[in-house]
Order: structure tokens, then C-alpha cells, then sequence
């Protein structure tokens, strides 16, 4: 039981109807978790307002109220709260109620378009190599040092954010290391947080179904950096063309890192090849079994993000050396028949571009580069185009296919990607929405040493339609389709 008034610490409060002076239990934004004594926020959601929920809320034993607006009946012994914003209220009040974990810890936040999941997994795992209790808030997964929760966002819910982070303060972790998505942002789950600093790792086309404008997206990535206090460090890639954008406002320690331009943390690459590449950080060089520039970019903010948080240089380029792919990002499997299967979660038209540049740049030139390849259902519509574009331009062979449909029509999703094919490429395209079926088609039609990749859903294990989710992992699918090969 926490006192009411204790948890409002640093709320901006409109106006107060009733005893903030009074013991509550927990507190909840979803009105069917509530129960007797506990503290109900009502959220404005993009499909439902938490509003509407406040009687029921109060029927199920709510004592105190946040709201943005007061109902017109007030009920005796229950506290009403209003303020200007519910979201930033949450985010306070769960703080406070968690006792403000990160504050206990070395929280560092990773943003961008691409690579949040590499970086974060990555220096989870480079951290507990190097001895530390860590922990990681990822797409993939949490981990309070060493056990395991499924994750359901990039970024959880604010609650469980300040949960999970009070489990790490008794577990006596040090650092953490947190995905922040934009969407996490602009809905405040990331305010109150206190981050000991954190990464920009590029930004290009995604999610303009919910943020409307580019502009507006990179505006809302910016703020994680505006938001640092002068305590933290702000690491970003200056080879993107908002790197310095996001540097513009902050208060923290300014830091930069690049493989092109002149940066506090410079990377070459110096050879590449299917099972790693040779890499000079800091006049040193480095084979890692991770490949392509991107995963360049990634390792260098990785090096330069331990020497910032105290790790001995030659001690970090050593851990470094030693890290695996994280699941579904470039993992690839060689089949008996020489055939090279390649899946990952490039899910957006720049992922899907570093990839198959990577991929041809590792060619001889004598394989085929297969590409099976969908677009999720819900989401931002304009980019379907533009990666059937670049999938058939960039292959020999290009199969659209289903993502997750969601709640939409996979052939209409499907013939969304065709319209960006131009004319000279249709006769490389095939259409199969069923995506096993896609798959093994790709394995059938691939020659000793072509390659196929499987793009979009990476780590997934499972594909959504209408609300129903059953259980699909591509590098599983790809892997018994070349098996079958030989049967």
C-alpha cells in the first residue's frame, strides 16, 4: 500500500475532488485490471478513451481517479484527479510508485529506425560477459539479469517499464539497457525515466501511419535527446542526415560516431565475407562474426557506448569479437546443396535496402539472390510500394508474400507492393500469399550457392490474421523447406 499523495509527487494537478491523504494499492490504466482501493488513470488510446471506463473503474473498487476531464457525478470517497495530461501523469505516478528505479541503476536509451534491437541485445549481452548484473527492456525479450520475460512492445507500458526496473534494483543490476520507440515517446512511457544517456541509431521510413509526417517522427525521436539531463551522454550516428538533428537541443554530453565522416568514434571496414567481417576501431582491428555496414554502425555504437560507461577499451573490442547475430537479424543457415538462406527483420525500405546491398556485395556475381518478402497489415501503407521497388530491382527473383495481415486483405497488401514494381522487373516477380508456401517455392526454385532472404519478420514466431496469431518462424520454415530439398 502506497499513500495517494506520496505517488503525486511532481504531478501537475488541475484540480483535486476528495483525500489525497489515503492508502492505495496499486495502480492501473485498464479499468478490467482495477480492483478494490487501487488508482485508475484513464488514458486516451488511439481506439478507446479510458473515460469511458471510470464508473466501471469505480464499480470494481477504484479510490482514486486520474483524469484529463471530471465526470459530472462525483462519487463519495473516491479521489478525483484532474490533470492536463493523463499520459504524463502515468508516467510520474508509476515512477513514484516503483520509487523511481532508474534512478538506481544506468539506464540507457537506444532510438532509431533500424538497429535498436542489435545494440540494445548486443550490449546486454557484452555487459554480462564483461561481469555485470544488466538488464534489457527489447522487442524481443526482458531480461532481469538472467531470467526471462516475453516482451509484447518495443517499448512496454510505462508500469511495467518502472516493474521491471524495481525488479532489476533488487536484483543489484547496474546497467539497462531499454528500445525506445517512437511510439513509446510520443505516449510519454519513456518520460520520468532517468537515463544515464542515450543512442540515436539512424532514422528512415516507418510508422507514418501514426506520426502523419517524416517530420514529425524524427521531431518525436529528437525529444528522448532534448529530455537528457546534463549528467547524461547523447551518442548519435553522424553519417545519417539526422544525426546532428538530434543533438541540437539536448543538455547531455554531445558524442558522435561514424564510418564516413569525422566522429569522436570512428569504424573501417576492411573485409567482408559470408561469416563475418574485419573491422579497424580505434587503430585496432576487429573480426566479428556480424555482417554489413549496418552491423558496423551498430558495433561502433556498442564500443563507444562501453568506453563512455567506464569498460576498458581493449577489454570491449575483445567482448566484442566474441557476439553472436540476435535471432532474426541477418541469421542465415548453408544447406547440404550450398543454398545460403538469410532472414531478418527488415520490415522497412531501408532495412530491406542495407541487407540486399549487403547481400550483393558478398556475391561473386554466378548466384541468384532470391527474395521473399511481405508488408504488415495495419500499418504504414506507404511504404508498400516502395519495398516491392526495391526487393525486385535489387533481386533476381522477388516473391511477394503475406507479413502479419493483421486485419487487412493480404492480396490487397500484396498488389500494393506490385504497383511499385516498374516494367522492366514484373517478369521477376511472383505473388504467393501463403507464406510457407512462398518460402518453399524460394527453396525450390534456388541452385547450388544462390541465396535466398527472407525479410520482415525476423525474430517473430508466429503470423497474425484478424486478431489471431498461430505459430509461423520463418529461419524454422526456411530451414525444413531446404531440409525437404532432399527428401
Amino acid at each position: 500500500m502506497r499513500l495517494l499523495k506520496d505517488i503525486l509527487y511532481k504531478v501537475s494537478l488541475a484540480a483535486v475532488s476528495g483525500d489525497t491523504n489515503v492508502m492505495v494499492k496499486n495502480v492501473h490504466f485498464d479499468s478490467r485490471k482495477v480492483e478494490m482501493d487501487d488508482v485508475f488513470v484513464a488514458i486516451r488510446g488511439l481506439t478507446t478513451d479510458g473515460h469511458k471506463y471510470i464508473e466501471k473503474a469505480i464499480e470494481l473498487g477504484a479510490k482514486a481517479v486520474v483524469c484529463e476531464e471530471l465526470p459530472d457525478i462525483l462519487v463519495n470517497g473516491v479521489t478525483y484527479l484532474k490533470v492536463p495530461n493523463c499520459n504524463s501523469a502515468l508516467a510520474t505516478i508509476a515512477a513514484n510508485f516503483y520509487d523511481n528505479p532508474s534512478r538506481n541503476l544506468k539506464l540507457v536509451g537506444i532510438t532509431g529506425t533500424n538497429g535498436k534491437t542489435t545494440v540494445s541485445t548486443l550490449l546486454y549481452r557484452l555487459f554480462k560477459k564483461a561481469g555485470f548484473k544488466v538488464g534489457l527492456i527489447s522487442t524481443i525479450k526482458v531480461m532481469v539479469d538472467d531470467t526471462e520475460y516475453p516482451a509484447t512492445h518495443t517499448t512496454p507500458d510505462v508500469l511495467t517499464i518502472n516493474q521491471y526496473l524495481s525488479q532489476m534494483n533488487e536484483e543489484g543490476v547496474e546497467f539497462c539497457f531499454m528500445e525506445v520507440s517512437s511510439h513509446g515517446i510520443h505516449q510519454k512511457r519513456s518520460e520520468s525515466l532517468h537515463f544515464e544517456g542515450a543512442i540515436f541509431t539512424n532514422l528512415s521510413h516507418d510508422h507514418l501511419d501514426y506520426h502523419k509526417t517524416f517530420a514529425e517522427y524524427r521531431d518525436t525521436k529528437k525529444k528522448l535527446f532534448d529530455d537528457l539531463p546534463k549528467t547524461a551522454f547523447a551518442l548519435t550516428n553522424i553519417d545519417d542526415k539526422n544525426g546532428l538533428v538530434m543533438l541540437q537541443n539536448t543538455k547531455a554530453k554531445k558524442l558522435t560516431y561514424a564510418l564516413k565522416s569525422y566522429a569522436d568514434y570512428r569504424a573501417q571496414i576492411l573485409e567482408k565475407q559470408f561469416n563475418g567481417q574485419l573491422l579497424k576501431v580505434d587503430e585496432n582491428e576487429l573480426w566479428t562474426k556480424l555482417i554489413g555496414d549496418f552491423n558496423a554502425y551498430n558495433l561502433l555504437a556498442i564500443y563507444a557506448t562501453a568506453d563512455v560507461l567506464g569498460l576498458e577499451k581493449m577489454e570491449t573490442l575483445q567482448l566484442i569479437s566474441e557476439l553472436e547475430n540476435v535471432d532474426g537479424r541477418f541469421q542465415y543457415h548453408i544447406s547440404k546443396e550450398k543454398i545460403t538462406a538469410i532472414v531478418d527483420y527488415a520490415h522497412t525500405p531501408d532495412a530491406l535496402k542495407n541487407v540486399l546491398i549487403t547481400i550483393n556485395a558478398l556475391r561473386t556475381g554466378n548466384e541468384n539472390v532470391i527474395t521473399v518478402v511481405g508488408c504488415g497489415g495495419d500499418r504504414d501503407k506507404s511504404k508498400r510500394p516502395v519495398m516491392g521497388h526495391i526487393a525486385s530491382e535489387m533481386s533476381n527473383q522477388a516473391i511477394f508474400t503475406s507479413d502479419n495481415p493483421r486485419t487487412e486483405s493480404p492480396s490487397a497488401i500484396i498488389e500494393e507492393m506490385e504497383a511499385g514494381v516498374e516494367a522492366h522487373n514484373t517478369k521477376k516477380i511472383l505473388s504467393i500469399e501463403n507464406r510457407k508456401q512462398a518460402i518453399k517455392t524460394a527453396c525450390k526454385l534456388a541452385l547450388a550457392n544462390d541465396i535466398i532472404l527472407v525479410a520482415g519478420k525476423g525474430h517473430e514466431t508466429y503470423q497474425e490474421t484478424n486478431g489471431v496469431r498461430v505459430d509461423f518462424d520463418d529461419f524454422k520454415e526456411v530451414k525444413a523447406a531446404l531440409a525437404d530439398l532432399n527428401k
